[in-house]
């Protein structure tokens, strides 16, 4: 059975303007699919519908991959986890298997996005090229197939081990306290508004620093991202991490382009957050939504307690 078109044209609205590198990912199958194609796993009972995307840039090596699966419908599928297979068609047979886990987006509470939890699974595509994925949420009365494309290319954005650019981002200090040329986060984000990274690069001090818009976002994850930060800066300020908020356009103001921090740091859609070391590098970097867990487990290691 398939899904109305407008079911997943809607659903695709909510995550569409929303990967890393490495090479830690478990293939969990040393046989993927069983021997069948993907098409045929895909045609197995139950409801054929389509992946609706939460990350669009993916570039060689680790892939983080987060999607919704929309059962026939219309409604979000929420199990703890999901089976995924990767093949290079969709006449092929898989060639990886993988865990997807459901994250919970932004902080119970404060702004919510159109979907609450969302699924991630980290993949190995080494090769850049378009890959079909294929995700089945496990443990449901009624089984879902959700099928998808991922695209693997190399990107224009800091990468995992790349220099963080020194951009002279804007901090309170620097507006005399105008909010307003800051955030469009209402109340405004202020622990996120203190330091820029350009100071934090030079202070030597690790950082996480997210670009997004919570008032303008079309997707509506920029509002719980900012909320995700904030959480996280909360857990650790007992250390000497800094978090730090960059909104995107020009002036806040979506109707111009982005500003020049997001064009310093590549970047051509968001919210994209990035974990920065002592060093300066990149140490881990998520596009669109990021849970609480994800990002307090990248931090972690660097907080020095």
């Amino acid at each position: 059975m398939r899904p109305a078109v407008a079911s997943i044209a809607a659903a695709c609205l909510l995550l569409a303007g929303c990967g890393g590198s490495g090479d830690d990912v478990e293939n969990v199958n040393p046989t993927p699919g069983g021997g069948r194609t993907l098409e045929e796993l895909w045609r197995a009972p139950g409801d054929d519908v389509a992946v609706v995307a939460g990350t669009q840039n993916h570039e060689p090596g680790r892939v983080r991959v987060s999607f919704l699966v929309v059962d026939a419908e219309g409604v979000v599928v929420t199990l703890p986890t999901a089976r995924v297979w990767v093949a290079t068609a969709l006449e092929a047979q898989p060639f990886l298997e993988a865990m997807a886990k459901l994250e919970r987006i932004g902080v119970p509470g404060m702004a919510e996005a159109d979907a609450t939890h969302i699924y991630v699974a980290e993949l190995q595509l080494p090769e850049p090229g378009k890959y079909w994925l294929l995700a089945e949420p496990d443990g449901g009365s009624d089984k879902v197939q959700a099928l998808g494309n991922v695209v693997v290319a190399e990107g224009t954005e800091v990468a995992i081990g790349d220099e963080a650019p020194h951009s002279e981002t804007p901090t309170i200090a620097s507006t005399g306290g105008d909010f307003s040329q800051l955030t469009t986060r209402v109340p405004p984000d202020e622990i996120l508004l203190e330091h820029s990274v350009a100071d934090s690069l030079a202070a030597k001090v690790p950082f996480v620093v997210t670009f997004s818009t919570p008032k303008f976002c079309a997707s509506r994850v920029c509002g719980p991202v900012v909320d995700v930060v904030e959480e996280v800066a909360r857990r650790f300020e007992d250390t000497d991490v800094r978090f730090i908020h960059v909104e995107v356009f020009e002036g806040n103001d979506p109707a111009n382009e982005y500003n020049r921090w997001m064009e310093e740091w590549g970047l051509r859609t968001e919210p994209w957050t990035f974990v920065v070391g002592r060093d300066g590098r990149i140490v881990e970097r998520y596009e669109g939504v990021v849970s609480v867990l994800e990002l307090e487990a990248a931090v972690e290691p660097l907080a020095g307690r």
